[in-house]
């Protein structure tokens, strides 16, 4: 690994944090996080929020080169409740919504504010109208309950959700895990898409169960396991891919058919390569698309 220490300079003293980068292409780690103690959040706190300003004709040219071929979203970054608990780690966010809540709201607010100046920057600018949101998945089941779930993710999502809404937007929102005593909750948070909705062992969400909650009101997006696209054969994955239209496309409408993360390989297999083109060819084969 290399190490990488990071000093945030604050109005009430400096903040240190330690990155452990891997040098062979192995996942890094967090060795020491930003705020460690209540004196940090404080320090944390003290910070200015930023001017919104900056050139996003990138985007206006992504569209176009995407045509019909696909949806540039605009990533909104991690919700309030992710950042933060990004911020402690999860141990010490689970130990400041019991011993320092109203610490862990006042952090969440600051990054809401920033938050909402961003939005209401790029919807100015004409950016849109597809948004991305993820974090939800910090603070939920089994780390969180679904009291903590609603307390600190949809409080201040919603709140990003309608502005989008109001500015005839939707909302992307991307959230792994177990969800299933939390699903009807991100109705209240105004998610438009959730993804990936993982059934078991990696979740305890089927698509038919999800269906049942988000019919007609949140599309459904996923959830073939992305470890399936490299180890699967293309006949296993035609199959779950039949599996999960049939239950949760009945209605011929709310489903995104794709694998529940991004190739995370530096280059795709050939049985990946060939996965990919089962799962696209038994979508755009299936009747009534």
């Amino acid at each position: 690994f290399e190490r990488h220490t990071t000093i945030v300079h604050t109005p009430a003293g400096d903040l240190r944090s330690v990155y452990l980068s891997g040098r062979k292409g192995q996942p890094g780690m967090q060795e020491e996080h930003l705020l460690k103690s209540v004196e940090d959040a404080e320090k944390y706190l003290s910070l200015p929020i930023s001017t919104v300003s900056g050139d996003v004709s990138s985007f206006f040219e992504l569209d176009r080169q995407a045509g019909d071929r696909g949806i540039v979203e605009v990533g909104l970054g991690l919700n309030p409740a992710g950042l933060v608990a990004d911020l402690l780690g999860s141990a010490r966010f689970a130990e400041f919504s019991v011993e320092h809540r109203g610490l862990l709201h006042a952090l969440m607010q600051r990054r809401l504010d920033q938050m909402l100046a961003v939005a209401r920057y790029l919807v100015g600018a004409g950016v849109g109208p597809h948004f991305a949101l993820l974090g939800q998945e910090y603070v939920a089941p089994p780390l969180h309950s679904p009291r903590d779930f609603a307390e600190f993710n949809v409080r201040y999502d919603r709140q990003i959700a309608d502005g989008v809404h109001e500015a005839g937007g939707r909302l992307h929102v991307h959230c792994h895990g177990p969800l299933k005593a939390v699903l009807p909750q991100f109705l209240d948070l105004g998610a438009d898409v959730l993804h990936p909705i993982e059934a078991p062992p990696m979740g305890d969400v089927t698509p038919a169960m999800a269906k049942e909650v988000f019919r007609g009101r949140t599309c459904i997006e996923g959830n073939i396991q992305i470890g399936d696209m490299y180890t699967e054969t293309p006949e296993g994955i035609r199959a779950a891919a039949e599996g999960l239209i049939r239950d949760a496309f009945d209605d011929g409408g709310g489903l995104i058919v794709c694998p529940t993360a991004s190739p995370y390989v530096p280059e795709m297999s050939r049985q990946c390569y060939d996965n990919y083109a089962a799962l696209v060819e038994v979508v755009a084969n299936w009747p009534g698309r």
